[in-house]
């Protein structure tokens, strides 16, 4: 068995390893073991989207926890940064969220908060990990055949303790947007993506006093991202277009991104989203350190932009968890990635979607100026990526003729472009990636890379 916790907690394909039932149970149960404080048992609380999955994935989970002494109480259908942030407040030692965010229905997942509601470290993850794999314990009823039979029934012995904390979780966000800074009557369009939003997002926005159109928002359990949400942006662009909208914001499955619609229909993506808020918040004396945490997939646009603005730019690994490990120990209060995860350290340690709506809109209101006049101070570079084919992944900085090489390029790219180079994790592929003002120019320097690697390491094309 190899690790079981990815870049984003647990993950697969419902039903299948390390989705099946067995393995959910030795989880719930090895996190029950993992997290029991001293003075008691521990508490639990849970919360899913809107898969068919979900439900059945819970009640295992409890089966697990239950099974060393411990309580699982579920918040149901609702996002993912409402656990993260309900889970200290509420008292329990950790949270969980059933939820694959923007994956087909047939996935699912299981991540885990710790009691200050931050992700769990990777070092907690490993610590769970070599849990599971001491095969001198078990959860009680883990066995395959009743497992399987069990979860095949849809019969649960014991029903998972039932809490509504929506209210708390939304009295929370309403704080984010001040009564001077709502525009009252505001058009916009919401895109649930018929998934975790649907059961908070209608109501947030109603209370707001925004004149809301909401689509998305009829989940079935199979309809979650399909077609819609973040991923998937093209139906809001069309609805806030033809409907004559000022903007529109679309979550993913578990909302915990948001990605924009400007008035014409243009997407703005997180980058845009971290270079008007950074804007603001220095202006307005918030923006900690005057820098901000950005993955190595933003464009090099964001960080000259930011630059010409005073602010410096952090880089980091892709996953919002390490955004959130380079914020806390750098005391930042703003970081976040492309895809539309963005942390607001003030609110919360983790991306939340409907945090970063209500930011952008409150950063609409304060400057009086449009999404699309605000995206537009990010000028996106043009980016060129080549993969080539490689035998041995090699540290390309030993071989003296190709260092020469990556060393003119980035002499070359001076501060208006990026290079990065690294052997994908997955497949046996050296991935070249630049960024610069002139598309043409960039690729032929990505390709006198390429050829220098073909030349002295010996790849394969």
């Amino acid at each position: 068995m190899g690790r079981l916790f990815g870049t984003d907690g647990v993950r697969g394909k419902a039903g299948e390893y390390p989705l099946d039932v067995p393995t959910i149970r030795r989880l719930g149960a090895a996190l029950a073991r993992a997290l029991r404080p001293s003075d008691g048992s521990a508490r639990f609380l849970a919360g899913r989207d809107t898969r068919e999955s979900g439900s059945w994935i819970e009640r295992e989970l409890a089966v697990g926890i239950r099974s060393q002494g411990a309580a699982l109480t579920s918040a149901g259908v609702i996002p993912t940064p409402a656990i993260a942030y309900l889970t200290p407040r509420m008292g329990y030692t950790a949270g969980v969220v059933i939820s694959a965010s923007h994956n087909p229905f047939e996935d699912n997942g299981i991540k885990v908060f710790s009691g200050t509601g931050e992700k769990f470290t990777e070092r907690l993850e490993e610590h769970v990990e070599s849990i599971i794999a001491d095969a001198s314990w078990g959860p009680a009823g883990a066995g395959h055949d009743e497992a399987d039979a069990y979860a095949a029934s849809g019969f649960s012995r014991t029903e998972v303790e039932q809490i509504d904390y929506r209210s708390e979780y939304i009295a929370h966000l309403l704080r984010i947007l001040q009564p001077d800074d709502r525009n009252n009557g505001v058009r916009l369009v919401v895109d649930c993506a018929n998934g975790a939003t649907t059961t908070v997002a209608p109501r947030l926005f109603s209370e707001l006093g925004f004149d809301a159109l909401c689509i998305g928002c009829a989940p079935d359990g199979r309809n979650i991202n399909l077609g819609c949400g973040s991923t998937a942006p093209d139906l809001l662009a069309r609805t806030v277009v033809e409907g004559r909208y000022r903007l529109g914001i679309a979550y993913d499955g578990d909302g915990d991104r948001a990605i924009f619609v400007d008035g014409t229909g243009h997407i703005v993506d997180g980058d845009a989203v971290m270079l008007m808020c950074a804007r603001q918040m220095k202006a307005e004396g918030r923006l900690k350190g005057h820098a901000v945490v950005a993955t190595v997939m933003s464009n090099i646009g964001l960080e000259i932009a930011l630059r010409e603005a005073g602010i410096d730019t952090v880089r980091c690994s892709v996953g919002d968890k390490y955004v959130m490990e380079e914020m806390m120990n750098r005391g930042l209060s703003l970081g976040g990635e492309q895809s539309g995860h963005v942390i607001f350290s003030e609110y919360l340690f983790t991306g939340d979607g409907l945090a970063t709506s209500l930011n952008v809109l409150r950063t609409i209101a304060v400057t009086g100026r449009e999404l699309g006049d605000l995206a537009s101070a990010l000028t996106t570079y043009p980016q060129v990526l080549l993969n080539l084919r490689v035998e041995h992944k090699v540290d390309l900085t030993t071989i003296p003729q190709v260092a020469a090489v990556l060393s003119s390029v980035e002499s070359r790219l001076g501060g208006n472009g990026r290079l990065l180079v690294r052997y994908s994790g997955t497949e046996p592929l050296l991935r070249v990636m630049l960024e610069g003002r002139d598309e043409r120019e960039i690729r032929r320097w990505g390709q006198e890379i390429i050829d220098a690697v073909k030349r002295y390491v010996g790849a394969t094309v």
